[in-house]
């Protein structure tokens, strides 16, 4: 459901990704099915992948009552890629149930393969000393151009007006770039430093099997992957439509450190990221989510290829 500029963008796309079906399992205890999204690559997106899984697993564990707990951290690793609009099998296994925190494992099948395998750990919370990160000051989203803006009379590169328009509106979230995006060229400095504001296009919807704190946990995990490796491109120079330019996604670690309260999601975060390191053709970003007000939702760690042939 790749947008054109005659259609309103939405976040249905996101919507449909983590929308599951239950299937019998054949290796682990539960298993639902999802379909892969399509966007105007070769392979499927990996935070389709990673929000899939997140809500399988969560749909495993109770959020609330006795015995309620909310997702904290997930760990995966990507096996194979995915083909795009094609379903994925997510198998979940119930690892443990204690007192204070349940774990699981959740395993993606494509025609019987294993293409992405995580940790998930959910945790009761329980009374404790606090400290977060502090959110850097950036322009506002409202002063900065939108990803359709930016891009409505920009060609080069190996930009099709498929993948601009997937870039502009297809998404689920709109997407503003400090200091600069990197599209087709790295605008602004070649700093190992951006943030980007994100929000959904619109309201995002119900998701059946989940609340909706689970639901915009599941966003969380979904928008993480577009941009995470962004800072490395731009300390290295390089553009996504750049024809040299080839990334994939290894693994990926996330904290949710807060559950969003209701409608959060809704409006603007702030994703600021940095590049750790590249070299050997991978490249590792780090990231963080804060509300407009400084509160730190979430924390985002991947290494992925980066290859400039």
């Amino acid at each position: 459901m790749t947008a054109t500029p005659q259609e309103a963008p939405t976040s249905e796309v996101f919507t449909a990704a983590v929308t599951l079906d239950q299937r019998e399992p054949r290796h682990f205890d539960v298993a639902y099915a999802a379909t892969t999204q399509p966007c105007p690559w070769p392979k499927a997106y990996g935070g389709d992948l990673v929000a899939a899984a997140a809500a399988a697993a969560m749909r495993t564990v109770p959020e609330a009552g006795e015995g309620g707990k909310s997702l904290h951290s997930m760990h995966s690793y990507f096996m194979r890629p995915a083909d795009i609009g094609a379903e994925v099998v997510y198998e979940v296994e119930l690892l443990r149930d204690g007192r204070g925190y349940s774990t699981r494992q959740v395993r993606g099948y494509q025609r019987d393969k294993p293409v992405y395998v995580a940790l998930a750990s959910f945790a009761a919370g329980e009374p404790g000393g606090t400290h977060a990160a502090r959110s850097p000051e950036v322009p506002s989203p409202e002063s900065l151009p939108s990803a359709a803006e930016y891009l409505a009379d920009r060609s080069g590169g190996t930009m099709t007006e498929e993948s601009k328009a997937y870039w502009s509106g297809g998404r689920s979230f709109d997407m503003r770039h400090v200091p600069g995006p990197v599209y087709l060229t790295v605008e602004g400095e070649r700093t190992p430093h951006q943030a980007i504001w994100l929000r959904p296009h619109d309201r995002l919807r119900e998701v059946p099997g989940l609340t909706r704190a689970q639901r915009d946990l599941a966003a969380l995990a979904y928008a993480c992957d577009y941009t995470i490796l962004e800072p490395v491109l731009r300390v290295l120079d390089l553009a996504w439509a750049d024809p040299r330019v080839v990334t994939a996604s290894l693994d990926h670690a996330m904290w949710f450190h807060d559950v969003p309260d209701e409608g959060v999601v809704d409006d603007w975060l702030l994703y600021a990221q940095e590049a750790g390191h590249a070299r050997s053709g991978r490249g590792v970003g780090h990231g963080r989510f804060f509300t407009p007000d400084g509160r730190h939702l979430a924390t985002v760690v991947q290494e992925g290829l980066v290859r400039a042939s």
